[in-house]
Formats: C-alpha cells, structure tokens, sequence
C-alpha cells in the first residue's frame, strides 16, 4: 500500500503544482500588464519597469494563497479521472485499496495541502503584501484607503477619541492626522490636526505643524474656542502602528494573529468588528478547503469513462470547485449584510460541500 500511496501522491503532487505554474503565470501576465500604467509616474522616487516586476512578484503568494484550494482540486480530479481511465485505478482495487484506504490517502495528501496553505496565508503572503506595498509607497508617495484614510475610535478614561489617518507615508509615519475628542456627554471638546506624525515608542504619537482646537463651554449660553498652534505635539494613545496600517490594508491581506488582536481593540472601542470577525474566521476554515477539494476528486476514479469522456467530467468538477469559492463570497457579503454568525458564515460553504462530497463518495463508490 505505501507503493501506491506514494504513486498517488506523486501524481497529485505533479498535476497541483503543474495546474498551479500555469495559474500563477496567467495572473502574473495580468497584474504586470495592469502595473504597467503606472511606470514612468512621477512619484517621490519614480515607479519604474523594475519595480513593477518587483510588486508584482511579491503579490504572487497573496494569488497562491486564494488558488491553492481550486488548484488541488483541478488536480486531483485530472489525476483520479485519468488512472480511472487507463484502469490503473482498478488494478490498485483490486490490489487492495478499498474506499476508505483510497480515502485516507487523499486526505493526507490534503492535510499536507492544508498545512501549506495556512503557512502561505499566514505568513508568507501578509510579509510581501507589506512589502509590495512598500514599494508603492517608497515609488509613488503614499499608501491609503479610499478618499477619507483609516477611521480608528480609542477611549481613555471619561473621553473617547475618533482619529483619522489620511495616508502612511514611506518612511512609515501618518499623513494628514485629524483627532476629535468627545467628552463624557459625547459633545465635542477638542480637534486636533497635524500635517504629519510619527508613532513613537513609549505609547505615543509625534505629530508635527499641530493646529489643536479646544471647545470651552462656560456656560449653558456661552462657548469659546482655543485655538493653540505647535510645531510639534505629544498625544498618549493604544493605537499602534500595525492597527493603522491593518486598517489600510484589506482584512484578507493580514495575518490571523494581526485580524484577531485588531478585532480586540474595535471591540474594546465599540465599533463593529463584524467584517473583521467574518475575515477571521474564513481565514481559520479556508486551509480545510483543501480537504473538501480532495474529497470532491475521490468519486471521478470509480467512474467508467469512454473515449473522450474524461473532458467533460473534469470540467463538471472544476466548475463545482469554482461554484464553492462562489459560494463562499456569497456567504461572506450576506453574512456581514445580514449581521449572521461569524464563525457559521464562514463553515456554512465548507459544511455544505463537505456533505455533497461524501454524498457523491458514498452513492458512486459504497452503493456502486
């Protein structure tokens, strides 16, 4: 059985990486051609050819985190489907390999996938998507989200905070820094806004060309403003850098640890992390994919091909693969619409074609 179960996993191992190559070079081709528009900006030190080939080359692990599942897939089944094909899969019956020892061999093959996966999503993938977007910064001048920068809320004490960071520059700091204080009524009671700020070392933020307006209610009838104007201003704050840069960057581009620890501190300031929480917890379930995928794959090497049929099997499964990772979007825009479960929002595509795998597995291979 260890001769077989190697031949199998070399042959899936071959057809993954194969089907993968070719996906990583078509999306590869695509980005480098939308990089293209922006070489030759004038940027603070010019974006050139080789720095889009760069950013483009640091993206590939973000595409074979999101490809990997539907890679195994595609695979696995060409590989099934062709030993069922050419009857090497009926010699190994014969030879011994039930249904549940063939079972057992793809799910170690996808347990080595899910392993993988979850190192690439981890780890490597949020390393050079930190360092692609370096690159955009340190070439085109800033990196931000949208037109209004990252909002982040921090309460201290009897007052709360809303800050505002319109874009990280490229030597790390804040540009464009606005911070509203509320006092214990909710009022407004004063408005900060710095050109530029650094995030400092001991729980601070040096912001620099500081204008500070201060809201004096003397009375019920009578208010003033203070306007004080400072090169230079010191404001104690929790929020670090990572939290401002996780709220620059897509939620899927970060690291669980980084989505669980930034999901805290919303939490902590009573916004609403659930976006952040249906992230988190697809980036928990999505490794187990692979599991799902190779389960999908069993039934195509119990099924009797004739000549030129096998083409049209693989495509009926690469396109329930594709309707999987459908679902799975699907899932996440209405669970956060519809303000369902986390955790459930996340498992429920998982869940549903795990038991249409099995399903499949069981009618084609237990009862037939």
């Amino acid at each position: 059985m260890k001769v077989l179960r190697r031949f199998i996993h070399r042959e899936a191992f071959f057809a993954v990486g194969f089907v993968t190559l070719g996906f990583l070079a078509l999306f590869f081709f695509f980005d480098l051609i939308d990089e293209l528009r922006w070489v030759g900006s004038t940027g603070q030190n010019g974006y050139q050819l080789s720095h889009a080939l760069l950013f483009v080359s640091l993206s590939i692990p973000s595409h074979l985190y999101e490809l990997l599942p539907i890679t195994v897939l595609i695979g696995t089944i060409f590989v099934m489907a062709r030993l069922a094909q050419s009857s090497e899969f009926t010699i190994m019956r014969t030879s011994g390999m039930g249904p549940w020892r063939a079972l057992r061999t793809l799910l170690t093959l996808g347990g080595f996938f899910v392993l993988l996966t979850f190192a690439i999503g981890d780890y490597v993938a949020p390393l050079t998507e930190r360092a692609a977007q370096l690159i955009k910064v340190r070439h085109l001048g800033r990196l931000t989200s949208g037109a209004t920068g990252a909002w982040l809320k921090e309460r201290q004490q009897d007052h709360s905070f809303a800050v505002n960071v319109r874009a990280l520059s490229s030597d790390g700091g804040m540009v464009d820094v606005r911070i509203f204080e509320f006092d214990e009524k909710g009022r407004l009671a004063s408005q900060i806004h710095a050109a530029t700020g650094q995030f400092g070392s001991a729980g601070t933020w040096d912001l620099q060309q500081v204008q500070r307006n201060s809201f004096v209610q003397k009375s019920s009838e009578e208010a003033r403003v203070e306007s004080i104007s400072a090169p230079v201003w010191q404001w104690p704050t929790r929020i670090s850098a990572d939290m401002v840069a996780a709220s620059l960057l897509k939620p899927d581009r970060m690291a669980t640890v980084d989505l669980f620890q930034y999901i805290r501190h919303l939490e902590a300031n009573g916004q609403s992390a659930q976006r952040y929480e249906i992230e988190f917890w697809r980036k928990v379930f999505y490794p187990l994919s692979c599991l799902v995928m190779v389960v999908l794959a069993l039934p195509f090497a119990y099924l009797h091909f004739r000549a030129g049929g096998i083409a049209g099997y693989v495509f009926g499964g690469v396109m329930a693969g594709i309707s999987f990772f459908l679902l799975n979007n699907v899932f996440g825009y209405a669970g956060n619409l519809q303000n369902w479960s986390p955790w459930l929002t996340a498992a429920a595509p998982g869940l549903i074609y795990s038991v249409l795998s099995l399903a499949a597995f069981g009618w084609l291979v237990l009862r037939r």
